[in-house]
């Protein structure tokens, strides 16, 4: 799952050792679930090798994947990516001669293209095999690219880019748009001249488009006209019009026209039309080499302090990792059909629909709808329609699709599948197995991913292929490169062994971790190197069980993980702050049964008596008007579920908001609270017990 961070070197091998130790007796546990070969995979017979083909294999790669990254990373990166001038050296070395947080650099002097080895290799070796299948919002509207035709548009735009927008090397582009091929062209044709994309994800609203445009200082703006989802109208372009109102230095707007709509307006000598332009262009241009470490996208995710943050990621390690999760942790195959049920808007966007499998040379599938839309049978019918083999998606779809009810599933075959996975949140356990039983027919394996933003790829998750065992709800075992730990959160210390309880760490950097935050590398310190010495801080919780496997228990931070998406508390108490009516307001999460997490305001106003003498009608009309500014000001998918309106809040006698109580109170713990004497108001408690009514 996605979220939004060594003890020296000289305990290293110690740490090292103590792990493998931990995993040596895997595969004899009875009660886990192993099937290596069995079921379906087994009946694919020897034509079928995976990747990964045994525990012990696992153990043998991951144990030289940390202890020796340059023989690990070296040879895959000679073998898998396409250089236009070979590296000097794997990794840039710390004063112990290994990779460092301090100057973490990888595959040093080395120069490539991003785009050439996502498109024009297979171009050249397999024209006319299908890159992109795209499945419209509306059933049988959508069509499909194969890497011939996607590289002779991808050039077009590349040009228009260049040449009609004026945007060059090094510059940011910002990339509002909807699942679409043409979001992925555009990707595509950023990376192929040397620029950076920063993709904005098409539901957040003009407020937030505006901030990111502003951070990333771009100068140009690539959109739809509108865009549909579930049946309904997004109204893209007036959203981006309304962003760029305080964009002073955005100079180009380029919009395709998804929908067509003659009302939607244009700026001229601004806006320029998608099929106007790419007509003036030649279906080849030459790709601009960069270096290893030139910045391949900005991604801006939610922080604990409010304000977004720019993760940049860089070219090619963050292409060879991402190539090497394909490998190992979904076992890819060259001819497979990969399927992620995720928008380009957010970090599994772009590694598992964009760089990952079209890296492979496979066939990703572009979805720009919904899964209850028309029908909550939409991924099954894609998935035999198209006979996909990987299938990626957040529990939340899944609670949603578990809740519908298995007779949406009935009359669908799903036996091309080979894996399935989950990205985003922790899976409950009821639901892992309703999606093993029910969609793997008990024969392939589910991947729950854990990963990050900042980590680009894989921390924690199983193999397909059936080389590794599986726990329900559990993120299994480290990726190639990740040397994890569990800290104590107070002391820093590493807690060695089995059923140990912490946060979790990773000793030493990775190809495709996070270089910077874009414009405040102090903020990247701060944030995930500076709190642990040494360490990687991911910000979430874990556990290592009796037999090795890893648990993800959630943020230890102000950030709220609702459907997969990372919002801050910060950022949302201060959409409703800004109210004229509002005088305190504290956000905090709570369980939601299809969210995973659902966010709740506790709300001062500043005229109590206002709302104390307030008919319930009224009350509903404040609430909503509050949820309506989050909406406008962060997105729809950040609007509260909970709003509660209090006296005060709780807190302490510096004036420090204790947001523990408010959330042991929504999870229905108000006994556990503690000495709350303490507090500054403590007869408050009372009061807040009484307001949170379901």
């Amino acid at each position: 799952m996605v979220t939004s961070a060594g003890v020296g070197h000289a305990e290293y091998n110690n740490g090292a050792e103590t792990q493998h130790a931990d995993y040596a007796h895997l595969t004899s546990v009875a009660q886990v679930e192993q099937k290596p070969l069995g079921g379906r995979l087994g009946a694919l017979g020897e034509h079928y090798k995976p990747n990964v083909a045994s525990m012990d294999e696992y153990r043998a790669m991951h144990a030289q994947s940390v202890g020796d990254p340059a023989a690990f990373y070296g040879e895959r990166a000679r073998t898998y990516l396409d250089w236009i001038r070979p590296f000097d050296a794997v990794f840039l070395p710390g004063p112990d001669g290994r990779p460092s947080f301090d100057q973490n650099a990888w595959f040093v002097n080395g120069q490539l293209n991003a785009c050439y080895n996502l498109v024009d290799r297979h171009a050249a070796r397999t024209p006319n095999k299908v890159a992109i299948i795209y499945e419209a919002d509306e059933p049988g509207e959508g069509y499909s690219l194969t890497y011939r035709e996607l590289l002779a548009q991808v050039c077009k735009v590349a040009q228009v880019l260049r040449y009609s927008m004026g945007v060059r090397k090094g510059d940011t582009v910002a990339v509002y748009m909807p699942m679409i091929p043409q979001a992925l062209v555009t990707l595509l044709a950023i990376s192929r001249i040397g620029a950076i994309h920063s993709v904005v994800f098409a539901g957040f609203s003009s407020n937030s488009l505006r901030d990111r445009i502003n951070d990333a200082r771009s100068e140009v703006v690539v959109t739809t006209d509108e865009s549909k989802r579930g049946g309904k109208i997004i109204e893209t372009k007036r959203i981006v019009d309304d962003a760029i109102k305080e964009t002073p230095q955005l100079r180009k707007v380029l919009v395709y026209k998804r929908t067509c709509n003659h009302s939607v307006s244009y700026v001229a000598d601004r806006d320029l039309d998608w099929d106007t332009e790419v007509k003036k262009y030649k279906s080849y241009c030459p790709c601009e080499p960069v270096d290893s470490e030139h910045p391949l996208f900005l991604l801006y995710t939610s922080g604990s302090t409010g304000a977004p943050k720019g993760v940049q990621h860089s070219t090619a390690g963050y292409l060879l990792q991402a190539y090497l999760s394909m490998l190992y942790s979904f076992d890819v195959h060259n001819d497979d059909i990969f399927f992620t049920a995720g928008d380009i808007g957010w970090i599994t966007g772009h590694t598992y629909v964009v760089y990952g499998p079209l890296f492979a040379g496979c066939t990703t599938v572009v979805f720009e709808g919904t899964p209850a839309y028309p029908s909550y049978s939409r991924y099954w019918e894609i998935i035999d329609k198209y006979r996909v083999t990987q299938f990626y998606v957040a529990p939340t779809a899944l609670r949603l699709l578990k809740r519908a009810g298995d007779s949406y599933v009935d009359g669908y075959s799903l036996r091309s599948l080979r894996s399935l996975g989950t990205v985003g949140e922790p899976i409950a356990a009821e639901v892992w197995e309703w999606y093993y039983t029910v969609i793997g027919k008990r024969e392939i394996p589910v991947i729950d991913t854990y990963w990050q933003t900042e980590s680009g790829s894989h921390l924690v998750t199983p193999l397909a292929g059936g080389s590794t065992p599986m726990k329900p709800g559990s993120a299994s075992f480290p990726f190639f490169g990740i040397d994890v730990a569990i800290l104590d959160p107070h002391t820093g210390e590493e807690l060695i062994g089995p059923n140990v309880e912490g946060v979790l760490a990773v000793k030493q950097p990775w190809p495709s971790f996070t270089r910077t935050i874009w414009n405040n590398h102090d903020r990247y310190l701060d944030t995930y190197l500076n709190p642990y010495k040494g360490y990687y801080f991911a910000g979430d919780g874990a556990a290592r069980d009796s037999e090795g496997f890893i648990w993800i228990l959630g943020r230890v931070d102000d950030v709220v993980n609702v459907s997969g998406h990372r919002l801050s508390t910060a950022e949302v108490e201060a959409a409703i702050i800004q109210e004229s009516m509002v005088a305190e307001c504290a956000v905090v999460g709570f369980s939601d049964e299809l969210t995973g997490q659902a966010i709740a305001a506790f709300v001062v106003l500043k005229q109590k008596s206002s709302w104390n003498t307030a008919s319930e009608r009224e009350l509903q009309e404040i609430k909503k008007h509050l949820i309506l500014s989050v909406r406008r000001d962060i997105g729809p998918f950040a609007a509260p579920k909970l709003i509660v309106l209090v006296d005060d809040l709780p807190k302490t006698r510096s004036g420090k908001i204790m947001r523990r109580i408010l959330r042991k109170i929504l999870a229905g713990e108000a006994d556990q609270l503690g000495d709350v004497s303490t507090l500054s108001n403590p007869g408050i408690v009372k009061h807040l017990i009484e307001s949170v009514k379901f």
